[in-house]
C-alpha cells in the first residue's frame, strides 16, 4: 500500500513546485515594493538586497507629503476614481438595459457604432478631448477627468450581454404590478445584476485609479494632480530621485484597490462565475 501511495504523492510535486515558482514570481515584485517603501533611499540599491522591512516608512511618507502634498493627491485620486466609477456604472446599467430589453429604430446600428469605438486608440482622442474641455472651460477640474470616462463601451457591452440573459417575465411581472421602468430597474434588475455590477466596479475603479496620460494633460496645477501624476513628478536622475518616497507612494496606491476587492470579493467571484454556472 505504501508504494502506490508514495508514488502518487510524489507525482504531484512537479505541479506543486511549478505553482510555487509562478506564485513567487508574481508576489516577489510586490513584496520588494513593500520592503523598498520601508527603506531609506540609500539602502534600496544595496547588494545583496534587503529582504526584511526597515524603519523608514514614516520618513518616506513625510517626504511625499512635503514634495507632492500626499493627502491632497490621495483625495483627488479617490474623488475622481469614485465619481467616475459610480457614473460609469450608472451609464452602463441604463444603456445596457435599453439595448437588451427595448426595441427601437436604429438599435443594432447604434450598438455597432458603440462597439466600433473599442478599436479606437485612446491617444487619438486626446487632442479633440482637450479642445472640447478647453471650450467648456473645464480644464484643471475634476469634471475634465470624470466626464470623458462616464461612457465606457466595454462596460455597456458587458451589461447588455448580462441583461440579455435575464428573463423578460421578471420585468413584465413588475410592470403588471404597476412599477415604472426606473422602479423595475432598481427593484428587479439591480439585485439580479449585483454580481456583474460588483465585478465591473472593480475593473472600472482600477482603470480610473491608474489612468495617467489624460489627467496629466487635463490637470495643470499641482494641487489637482492625482497620485500617479504626482508620483511621476518625482522622477529625475538616479542621484536626484527619491526612490524610497516613490516606492512608498506606489505601495500606498495599491491599498484602495485591495480594500475594494476585499469588500466586493464574494460578489466579484459570483460575477465571474455567473456565465459558467448557467444551464
Amino acid at each position: 500500500m505504501s508504494g502506490p501511495a508514495t508514488a502518487a504523492r510524489f507525482r504531484g510535486w512537479p505541479l506543486t513546485l511549478t505553482l510555487a515558482a509562478v506564485t513567487g514570481l508574481s508576489v516577489g515584485p510586490f513584496y520588494w515594493l513593500v520592503v523598498g517603501s520601508t527603506r531609506k533611499d540609500t539602502e534600496i540599491f544595496d547588494w545583496p538586497p534587503h529582504l526584511l522591512p526597515g524603519g523608514a516608512l514614516g520618513e518616506n511618507l513625510d517626504h511625499l507629503q512635503a514634495k507632492i502634498g500626499l493627502g491632497r493627491v490621495l483625495v483627488n485620486s479617490l474623488a475622481i476614481a469614485g465619481l467616475q466609477t459610480a457614473g460609469a456604472l450608472i451609464v452602463a446599467l441604463l444603456a445596457g438595459y435599453a439595448f437588451a430589453k427595448f426595441r427601437f429604430r436604429g438599435r443594432t446600428v447604434l450598438f455597432a457604432v458603440l462597439l466600433s469605438t473599442l478599436v479606437v486608440p485612446e491617444q487619438v482622442m486626446l487632442v479633440p478631448l482637450f479642445k472640447m474641455m478647453m471650450s467648456f472651460r473645464l480644464l484643471d477640474s475634476y469634471q475634465a477627468v470624470v466626464l470623458p470616462g462616464l461612457c465606457v463601451p466595454f462596460a455597456i457591452f458587458l451589461m447588455r450581454q448580462a441583461l440579455g440573459s435575464m428573463p423578460d417575465e421578471l420585468l413584465d411581472a413588475a410592470r403588471v404590478d404597476g412599477a415604472g421602468e426606473l422602479r423595475v430597474l432598481w427593484s428587479v434588475v439591480v439585485p439580479v445584476m449585483r454580481p456583474v455590477l460588483a465585478a465591473l466596479a472593480i475593473f472600472l475603479f482600477l482603470g480610473s485609479w491608474n489612468q495617467f496620460v489624460w489627467p496629466l494633460i487635463a490637470l495643470r496645477s499641482p494641487g489637482m494632480h492625482t497620485l500617479p501624476v504626482a508620483l511621476a513628478t518625482l522622477h529625475g536622475s538616479r542621484t536626484t530621485t527619491d526612490h524610497g518616497a516613490i516606492l512608498a507612494g506606489t505601495a500606498l496606491s495599491t491599498l484602495p484597490m485591495m480594500v475594494l476587492f476585499l469588500a466586493l470579493q464574494r460578489q466579484f467571484i459570483s460575477g465571474l462565475l455567473a456565465g459558467a454556472t448557467k444551464g
